[in-house]
């Protein structure tokens, strides 16, 4: 008789590590010593009121009365949900095996076509992982290591197909440029045949999307079709350059051709801050605890800050490397930057409104308003104290995790 009971614990235990314990339409009250909505004050003693996945209201608890059905959760701080704002975490997988290696596809150094959410693993543990240590809200996709390695796209961390998890399906092209394409590919094997490969294609591009416009007949190209968005600026270019020269090189071809673009990793940023704040482009700094190395050799803890000061938007990622388990955590690196110069609120604008702004989905989350995703961290202390624990974490008003 005790035969199916393994099967039935292990369903069980999957239920609870998801959070699905808890309702879409749970009415919660969440009461903090300090409630940060980045969108405005600080409030001390607030109290946040979440209704079928919704923020419904947010103040003090001196305004706001809690109504005797609602659940209520007590915490020191309260934040908005952490955004990581580059990762490849549901591509890449916990085993760093074969069967979950989906980030980078080696056949071929150009491949826009690549959508991320065909690849996505929603019930990935790297996935259940972040959320865990509060990122409900993730930039994923393919990889560095091509010149154009595929799409990204943005999901919650939570849900069990990508489906349910998807926030929006193609975000960005991933774009490399600099000596860590040659590892992966024979050809292009310098910097100038990069380039030179990446501009024949949006050369290409070009002359496809101005048939696509004028409604000309042509067969369909899925890789011209969204390089052709990109041009369109239905799509950003999110291009990994590390070096002064390759950032440089980066701009250069963004002014050629007109593309909305944005920076990530530039390990060298502050050595051409005036070239980029000129540009206008933003900026997802590499992981502070990347291995300095190679490109990366002349990263910095204080590029963040400075890249801040003059006026350049700064964003945080968890980052890609080979290696197990292939992610870091951005509130981890995010809090070295808050140490070196940036400081606490500035950092965490930068881990949660400033990344909804610039991903356009600053209409659901990146703070605490009224009408946004019910998407909060419930933390014991200061997040980007190291020792600070998660308590408790909301995803559209499910709590997905509790602490104990």
């Amino acid at each position: 008789m005790y035969q199916n009971i393994t099967p039935v614990i292990a369903v069980l235990a999957v239920f609870l590590m998801q959070g699905l314990w808890h309702n879409a339409d749970a009415q919660i009250a969440v009461k903090g010593e300090m409630v940060y909505t980045v969108s405005g004050d600080p409030v001390e003693n607030g109290v946040v009121l979440i209704s079928d996945g919704k923020i419904e209201q947010v103040g003090s608890q001196a305004e706001i009365q809690i109504p005797d059905d609602y659940e209520v959760f007590e915490s020191k701080i309260v934040t908005p949900g952490l955004i990581d704002s580059r990762s490849v975490v549901g591509l890449a997988g916990y085993y760093n095996e074969d069967h979950d290696q989906d980030q980078l596809e080696t056949t071929h150094a150009v491949q826009p076509e690549l959508r991320a959410f065909d690849s996505y693993n929603a019930r990935e543990f790297l996935v259940n992982y972040i959320k865990e240590e509060g990122i409900t809200t993730v930039h994923t996709g393919h990889g560095p290591g091509a010149v154009i390695s595929g799409q990204t796209m943005i999901v919650k961390t939570t849900g069990e197909t990508v489906d349910k998890a998807l926030v929006d399906s193609t975000t960005m092209l991933a774009v490399t440029l600099g000596p860590g394409i040659r590892s992966n590919f024979n050809t292009p094997g310098t910097r100038a045949k990069a380039v030179a490969v990446l501009r024949q294609e949006l050369i290409r591009a070009q002359d496809y999307a101005q048939k696509r416009a004028a409604g000309e007949e042509q067969s369909r190209d899925l890789k011209m079709d969204i390089l052709a968005d990109l041009l369109d600026g239905k799509i950003k270019a999110m291009v990994s350059a590390h070096t002064a020269r390759d950032i440089v090189t980066a701009l250069r071809v963004q002014r050629e051709f007109g593309f909305p673009m944005v920076l990530e990793g530039a390990s060298e940023a502050y050595l051409v801050i005036d070239e980029i704040k000129e540009a206008g482009v933003p900026v997802i700094i590499h992981p502070k605890m990347i291995r300095p190395f190679g490109e990366a050799k002349n990263s910095s803890f204080e590029t963040a800050a400075k890249l801040h000061e003059a006026g350049i938007p700064v964003l945080f990622q968890s980052g890609y490397e080979s290696y197990v388990p292939k992610t870091r955590v951005a509130k981890f690196e995010a809090a070295i930057a808050a140490a070196n110069g940036l400081g606490f609120e500035n950092t965490l604008h930068a881990l949660t409104l400033g990344a909804a702004e610039l991903f356009g989905i600053d209409d659901r989350v990146g703070s605490i308003e009224a009408g946004k995703d019910a998407d909060l961290v419930l933390f014991d202390g200061d997040p980007f104290e190291y020792l600070t624990k998660v308590e408790a974490v909301i995803i559209d008003g499910n709590v997905v995790y509790r602490m104990n």
